[in-house]
């Protein structure tokens, strides 16, 4: 048995999106039936369709952003229940045993292929593909099924499943707190989430942007103030200004000169992920023995801390609201840095999409 649901899937990486059928496993014993209400665009989506993260596995639906609604629940599921607020981000399963996974780290999973799986383009235990969250309903394993306070409504949490975790976890890994003093490199769709944390952290937060014409929303945010990397002496004015710098950007930059904005002892924890290899010489952290390190969104129990923070502190994505048939022009948005700062799927709209087809 299998369900069959509408999708939005592309049969290859230059192709458009349409409206078709796919199948999702029947209801296991340790699985969850989620109702998607609604499913947020991540710009790994758009890398991983247009393959310019290698080949993917075609016909294939993205999204790793999903909050809706719990349909159906296995025989052996206690955690959740029907009619549960949900959501899924990156991950579907993991082996469960290696040492990532029994620290709560299931994003690091040394498992190998078909233990470790993401919510899109990877080989499912059955071997089959995975398919994500632009879709209707979605079949998961509850160890990766998190609960949505009732504090967030869906459209801002869906982009929390990914954005929020990928700039949570550095921060909270590095004891961002009261009085420290954090640059966020870049305020877009990761950026925006790291000034709101941050700032509920406590930290006194400076957005670094090569113009002010973010300034007023970035304000909004919560940051203390911007500041404009292309004036005049810029690097030398704000040498060893901030103990933590948590970038962003997906493109160039010169890191030696943003790590000399580091105090002693300082961070910077990297999260955007350029499409080049970037050069740093080892004395920009040698002298005054500064870290520069990486961080990829976070485990299941993390994450859920994060959506538990964002509700307390009334955080959540800023967030444009579309239908499936906007989904190609909104890619093509998100590339030229068109959005204010997330895209989200309202999925009720499969319900008058016409011309569903197996594929």
């Amino acid at each position: 048995m299998t369900i069959t649901v509408k999708a939005l899937q592309k049969t290859g990486p230059e192709e458009p999106f349409r409206v078709t059928e796919i199948e999702r496993r029947d209801v296991g014993p340790r699985d969850v039936l989620i109702d998607i209400r609604a499913a947020g665009i991540c710009h790994s989506d758009i890398h991983t369709i247009r393959n310019e993260w290698g080949e993917a596995h075609f016909p294939l639906a993205v999204g790793h952003e999903i909050a809706g609604i719990v349909e159906a629940v296995g025989s052996e599921v206690s955690d959740h229940a029907v009619g549960d607020r949900v959501g899924v981000g990156c991950l579907v399963n993991s082996c469960g045993e290696c040492t990532a996974c029994t620290d709560g780290e299931e994003q690091d999973c040394t498992g190998g292929k078909g233990k470790k799986v993401g919510t899109y383009n990877s080989v499912d235990v059955d071997g089959s593909v995975t398919q994500g969250g632009y879709a209707q309903k979605v079949v998961v394993d509850d160890r990766f099924v998190l609960r949505i306070p009732d504090a967030l409504d869906f459209d801002r949490a869906a982009p929390l499943l990914c954005a929020g975790i990928t700039t949570y976890a550095p921060i909270a890994r590095w004891g961002v707190g009261e009085g420290t003093k954090v640059a966020v490199l870049g305020l877009g769709g990761l950026g925006h989430m790291g000034v709101q944390i941050a700032a509920a952290k406590g930290a006194d937060v400076t957005v670094l942007s090569r113009s002010l014409k973010k300034e007023e929303t970035a304000l909004k945010l919560g940051a203390s103030r911007v500041l404009a990397t292309t004036e005049e002496d810029f690097f030398r004015t704000h040498r060893g200004a901030f103990d933590f710098i948590l970038n962003t950007i997906s493109a160039d930059i010169p890191l030696d000169k943003y790590l000399g904005l580091l105090r002693r002892r300082g961070v910077m924890a990297v999260v955007g992920l350029p499409p080049e290899k970037q050069p740093v010489g080892f004395g920009a952290l040698i002298s005054g023995g500064k870290v520069l390190t990486g961080s990829n969104i976070g485990g299941i129990r993390e994450t859920q801390e994060m959506l538990d923070f964002c509700a307390e502190h009334g955080l959540g994505s800023w967030i444009e609201k579309i239908g499936v048939d906007d989904v190609d022009a909104a890619y093509d948005r998100v590339v030229e840095g068109d959005v204010l700062f997330r895209f989200v799927i309202d999925t009720s709209t499969f319900d008058s999409a016409e011309g569903a087809e197996k594929v």
